[in-house]
């Protein structure tokens, strides 16, 4: 039977249709997120990451790319404003696909919580080479000579982001438990996954120049790095949950060995960090309810905003 010009026209649209469907699909503009299937009770946990992976993505996509989340993804900020003096690091080839990978991870990460919870505008983040060199000074209890500043090279930057997944991931550690939805478990636990990796690149890239001395200070990877911890550990006020690379044979796994690539306690048990614990270490000063470091505005969500009793809600 000979197709009438009504019909013809019919399958050439469903046709149509069938051949961008999947393009259609695949654009997150286009989604409508369904938030309910997460009890309120997992909402805040989920989210107040989101001021972590945000610091993480835009670090290392700078450093790595020379721009951030405003070019690569800006429908992720939720409109918050740009991060201050970040910038492209002088890597070598190594280090800088390393950290572009780990950049790229970061955008993932917040595309997946996002999904998952509503979220928030991204915080105001200072990633100027003052910001770090201030921790850096406070870890060592006097002005280094110059500044230490994270983008000038491979080993710099490194060394900067030491500081910065493993705090994420002790959070993760510390959420996890307290999740009820099944789902949101998932999340922090595929999650963690990949930061515990991140970290263990960073601390296994810094022990194979453990015993270098980082120019110009004449200081060792080592000593950087057991200061650094000491000073998260200083300021999270809840006890011995960070260490560095070398530690007393005594505190090394089992007993056994100075060498410590990767942190846990014991047992080899990660350690956990509450949302005041980071806050307190972020802010570069032991303090949840007094914003500054990374944050000199605060963090966002409903969680950092709580200690902020004089600052508007986000």
């Amino acid at each position: 039977m000979a197709l009438t010009i009504t019909s013809t026209t019919t399958i050439t649209t469903l046709l149509i249709s069938l051949i961008f469907l999947p393009k259609l699909y695949s654009s997150e503009h286009n989604i409508d997120y369904d938030y309910s299937s997460i009890p309120k009770s997992d909402v805040d946990l989920l989210e107040f990451p989101l001021n972590l992976e945000f610091l993480e993505a835009e670090f290392f996509l700078h450093g790595s790319l020379g721009y951030g989340l405003d070019e690569f993804a800006p429908n992720l900020t939720k409109g918050g404003p740009s991060p201050v003096g970040a910038k492209r690091a002088n890597l070598d080839p190594f280090t800088q696909d390393i950290i572009k990978q780990f950049a790229f991870q970061e955008v993932g990460h917040l595309r997946a919580i996002q999904k998952t919870v509503k979220g928030f505008p991204r915080p105001l983040l200072d990633l100027s080479v003052a910001s770090f060199a201030k921790v850096v000074d406070r870890a060592f209890g006097r002005p280094l000579a110059p500044p230490f500043d994270p983008y000038a090279s491979g080993l710099n930057f490194l060394l900067a982001s030491y500081l910065i997944p493993y705090v994420g991931l002790t959070g993760y550690v510390g959420a996890n438990p307290k999740l009820q939805a099944p789902a949101s478990k998932r999340l922090v636990a595929s999650l963690l996954a990949v930061e515990s990796g991140q970290d263990a690149i960073i601390r296994a890239s810094l022990y194979e120049r453990v015993m270098m001395k980082v120019p110009p200070y004449g200081i060792t990877v080592a000593e950087f790095t057991d200061r650094l911890s000491e000073l998260r550990n200083n300021l999270g006020h809840a006890g011995f949950k960070d260490e560095g690379l070398v530690v007393p044979l005594v505190e090394g796994a089992e007993g056994k060995i100075s060498g410590n690539v990767l942190v846990g306690n014991n047992d080899s048990i990660a350690f956990e960090r509450t949302p005041e614990e980071i806050l307190r270490i972020v802010y570069g000063g032991g303090n949840e309810q007094k914003p500054g470091g990374f944050y000199p505005k605060g963090a966002n969500g409903r969680i950092a905003r709580s200690h902020l009793h004089s600052m508007p809600t986000a």
